[in-house]
């Protein structure tokens, strides 16, 4: 279940998505399959090759873009890798 993030913040990932930008949006987040992580990432763009290429960069596979019939594509970030590549793209972040 995601929580946390408002039309605003969802509205302007979009847009970065639509300019072929890689987006990163990170909200609040619950799911039993990873009970120790709260939040995720999710990196996207229109660009699927461009996406693919960011994604290597981290040894993420392009087979794990969440692939989405309505454009908005993405790597799903979690835990460990989430925190380590944030600081890599140097995006700190806060969740209200």
């Amino acid at each position: 279940m995601a929580f946390g993030i408002n039309r605003e913040e969802l509205a302007r990932w979009k847009h970065q998505i639509d300019h072929g930008e890689i987006a990163f949006l990170t909200h609040y987040w619950l799911d039993n399959r990873f009970p120790e992580s709260k939040s995720v990432t999710k990196v996207g763009c229109s660009d699927f090759a461009k996406l693919a290429a960011w994604g290597k960069k981290y040894g993420l596979q392009k087979e794990w873009i969440h692939v989405r019939k309505d454009g908005y594509s993405h790597f799903d970030l979690i835990g460990k890798s989430q925190a380590e590549i944030l600081r890599s793209e140097n995006i700190s972040y806060t969740l209200k």
